[in-house]
């Protein structure tokens, strides 16, 4: 099974919310996903998409790789936390806040559907398991 793996490292921006952004998009096809983040109203989606772009390429990239986009899906992708920037915001009777800029790094992992689940999916059909098969078997 081939799979392909892309990180950006220090984003700018929470790993909490970049986490709401790649929940969207954990399990579907790549196509899907990147029209979902295309049209997602988190500034997270942008960076997302760039990451599961960059991913889609080295899958590519791969010997043996299949030049069908069809056949990839989003098979993991979470955002961890990074360094955070410590900044002073000046308070009243000269005292100080402290401000947290916070970095996340995200990770989007892409992989190749079997041959079986392309078919299903295309066909808007449950993907056949051996509890299905048996139960086939059961009817006739």
């Amino acid at each position: 099974m081939i799979e392909g793996r892309a990180t950006a490292r220090y984003v700018r921006g929470s790993a909490q919310k970049a986490g709401l952004v790649l929940d969207l998009i954990r399990g579907k096809d790549v196509n899907t996903a990147l029209a979902t983040l295309q049209f997602c109203k988190k500034i997270a989606a942008r960076h997302v998409s760039k990451v599961l772009r960059s991913a889609i390429a080295n899958v590519q990239q791969q010997e043996g790789a299949v030049d069908d986009v069809d056949r990839l899906f989003v098979g993991s992708c979470y955002a961890n936390q990074g360094p955070s920037m410590k900044r002073i915001r000046a308070a009243p009777m000269g005292r100080a806040f402290r401000i947290t800029k916070r970095t996340s790094h995200l990770t989007v992992t892409v992989r190749e559907r079997p041959e079986a689940a392309v078919v299903a999916v295309m066909a808007d059909k449950p993907i056949p398991t051996k509890a299905a098969k048996s139960a086939k078997k059961s009817d006739t």
